[in-house]
């Protein structure tokens, strides 16, 4: 891997994911430095918390965001200023659209999602913040791990964002806990002593907007949640 920042446009992530594959988060984590100087972590969650705790000792120029939907669990408000007191670090928090949440809720309503799927009440208050964030990015960092859902099955260590990636702007995606599962995480975060959500402890384990979260019964999928 090449110790020379360089832009998204001109990296190869299909070699770089064949040379990081079977590679340690830091590793990747490494490479993602190494590569590229304007670099995004979006943090919510177990495993984002893992990444920004590796972060710690490596560098401080990683911009950590938060989406704030207006739905999240107090629990999760509290988590992140616990995160942010623990590390020292500005977390970004980033929120919706006024104009674009006001409007839907005004013509369908708090609970719409309930009726009409979730596709337009994430894209105003998840994807639109998300996508105006990573706009100028050459490269984000995420928690995602292939044992996560069958969707995510071939998540590999490095790959180009086909999702965010604009017109003649490339937008390269790392994901190094890739092959860790969610055993590996907690082991990390019980023998680092990195704090986690409250809600981890009352069976919840993919914590989202409150509406459209709830803990997980024994032998459930973490993702059933």
């Amino acid at each position: 891997m090449s110790e020379a920042v360089g832009h998204a446009s001109g990296f190869d992530a299909v070699a770089a994911a064949a040379e990081l594959e079977g590679a340690a988060p830091r590793e990747v984590l490494r490479a993602a430095l190494e590569q590229f100087d304007n670099v995004v972590l979006s943090f919510s969650g177990a495993e984002d918390v893992v990444l920004v705790d590796m972060l710690a000792n490596m560098t401080d120029r990683v911009r950590i965001i938060c989406l704030d939907t207006g739905r999240l669990h107090a629990e999760t408000l509290r988590f992140l200023e616990k995160v942010r007191s623990h590390y020292g670090r500005t977390i970004e928090v980033i929120s919706p659209d006024a104009e674009g949440v006001q409007r839907l809720v005004s013509e369908k309503g708090l609970f719409s999602f309930y009726e009409d799927g979730h596709s337009e009440c994430c894209s105003i208050r998840k994807i639109e913040p998300l996508q105006r964030q990573l706009e100028g990015a050459d490269a984000w960092i995420t928690g995602q791990r292939r044992d996560q859902s069958p969707t995510r099955a071939d998540v590999p260590p490095v790959q180009l964002d086909r999702t965010f990636s604009g017109p003649g702007a490339s937008l390269i995606k790392f994901n190094p806990l890739a092959d860790w599962r969610s055993a590996d995480v907690w082991r990390y975060i019980h023998d680092h002593g990195v704090p986690y959500n409250e809600l981890h402890d009352r069976g919840f384990v993919s914590i989202g907007c409150e509406p459209c979260t709830r803990a997980v019964a024994p032998h459930e999928h973490e993702r059933a949640g």
